[in-house]
């Protein structure tokens, strides 16, 4: 603040020495200033500048999308013996309650891409074109990590599109165009350029790789489009930093190269199921950097490795630093889950890993899907037992992608807790694995089933949450 005040002071005394001197005679030695020199634009580039044409060729193809679900509502009557007896059910209620983003559509047969958490729960699925036209959708694929969804209307003739743009030939400071319904208020489009690639951890458990925009994001806008200059999908707008819930100017978009592999998935009627590597990854702090020779903290750090998982048959160890993946950086686990992801299943991959004895060397890894060894064999727990309400199975690799896991956990795993069971009373979570029941391994869910109707009056549970292990003691 002094800096601005000083510099202000400077400013003005510098005005007042040329105003004195502007009464005194001009030195034959002082310089004329020149004056700028004033114009009217003369050219047509220079007087229309617009992102009209490119507004035309692309906003066809971004709609509404709206979604209903019904949600009980309690009546003020629900709990009174008498009303419960006389009436029953019917106090009970369902209301409809909607939600509103935006969409848009990548194939002309019908295929429009949206986020995830704008159909989440939906049991009614609406699109609005541009046009005015409205068409029932139906919701073919979705996945709440990518926070991606992709739906299907039909029609005799074939829709607008959007191409899909190579997400990673983007560059900090591209123009780009927002295009969505904000607030409900219709069709919009906003401005801006591309502030940041590649950035993470906006929420508490996202599977985030986002493009950073300053184009104006608000709520609505979710689903919509991020042009490029060409008229290319480069992100689909999923969220805002912000205080006041409108726009601040940092918006986030999911790269198009993660929607072109979603869509992919969806076209072939198949899961979206990310490659199994069998190892899990930690990021590499600033000590670990100086401990292991790096210049600088980047890379993913491998924790631990499953035996015979394709890490280990590459010849991957715990300590082990992935550097790169088919010559993109590999900043963190994060980016890693990313190229990963939407490298695709079926294929080979080069990682360039710096080892524990400070080799780098490039190693060749193949991309599959992950096992279900063993078979989750989920059960729900059932009977006059503290486990009642709660649901298990057997922890495989593809399980352990389902619930976010690492892949290397193994053992008997709670995949659901009813909120008002005697499980959850007790204090099981979901992803808690079970490790004894009685001070003896629990094998698999069949046998924590078994053993959990065994009729004793007191049990002592081992549980891991977290990596630490808890205790419980039940009579």
């Amino acid at each position: 603040m002094t800096r601005l005040k000083l510099a202000g002071a400077a400013l003005l005394l510098s005005v007042s020495g040329l105003a004195q001197g502007a009464a005194a005679q001009p030195s034959a030695d002082m310089p004329v200033p020149v004056q700028p020199v004033e114009r009217a634009p003369s050219a047509q580039a220079e007087i229309k500048l617009t992102f009209a044409p490119l507004v035309k060729k692309t906003a066809q193809a971004v709609v509404n999308v709206y979604a209903a679900k019904r949600v009980p509502e309690r009546s003020p009557f629900a709990g009174d013996p008498f009303f419960e007896q006389f009436f029953g059910n019917q106090l009970r209620r369902l209301r409809l309650e909607s939600s509103l983003g935006s969409g848009v559509i990548v194939d002309s047969s019908g295929l429009i891409v949206t986020n995830n958490h704008v159909i989440e729960g939906a049991d009614e699925v609406r699109v609005a074109l541009a046009d005015g036209r409205e068409f029932d959708a139906k919701i073919l694929l979705k996945d709440k990590r990518a926070d991606l969804a992709v739906l299907r209307i039909g029609s005799d003739q074939p829709f607008p599109v959007v191409p899909i743009a190579d997400s990673d030939s983007a560059e900090i400071g591209d123009l780009v165009l927002a295009i969505g319904n904000p607030f409900g208020i219709g069709q919009t489009v906003t401005s801006g350029i591309v502030s940041a690639l590649a950035r993470t951890h906006l929420g508490s458990d996202d599977f985030g790789y986002f493009i950073q925009t300053d184009a104006a994001i608000n709520p609505g806008n979710s689903g919509g489009a991020l042009i490029d200059m060409k008229g290319e999908l480069v992100g689909v707008n999923t969220a805002i930093f912000s205080r006041s819930g409108g726009s601040l100017g940092i918006g986030f978009a999911i790269p198009s190269n993660m929607v072109r592999a979603f869509v992919d998935a969806a076209r072939d009627g198949r899961p979206f199921l990310r490659p199994y590597i069998g190892a899990s990854f930690v990021p590499v702090t600033s000590d670990i950097a100086e401990a292991i020779g790096l210049d600088r903290p980047s890379g993913a750090l491998i924790q631990g490795v499953v035996e015979g998982g394709p890490a280990s048959e590459a010849g991957l160890r715990p300590g082990d630093v992935v550097l790169s993946m088919d010559g993109f950086p590999i900043e963190g686990p994060d980016s890693l889950g990313y190229r990963l992801a939407t490298a695709g299943l079926g294929r080979q991959t080069d990682l360039t890993v710096r080892s524990g004895d400070g080799k780098t060397e490039r190693v060749r890894l193949e991309l599959d899907e992950a096992p279900e060894t063993p078979v989750r064999d989920e059960r729900g727990l059932e009977g006059q037992t503290p486990f009642s309400g709660a649901s298990v199975a057997n922890l495989s690799p593809r399980l352990a992608d389902e619930l976010e896991m690492a892949q290397t956990k193994r053992g008997v795993v709670v995949t659901e807790v009813d909120p008002r069971s005697p499980a959850a009373r007790l204090g099981l979570q979901p992803k808690d694995i079970v490790l004894s029941l009685n001070g003896r391994e629990v094998a698999s869910s069949a046998d924590l089933e078994r053993r959990a109707e065994d009729g004793r009056r007191g049990w002592r549970l081992e549980v891991e949450r977290d990596g630490k292990v808890l205790t419980q003691f039940v009579r």
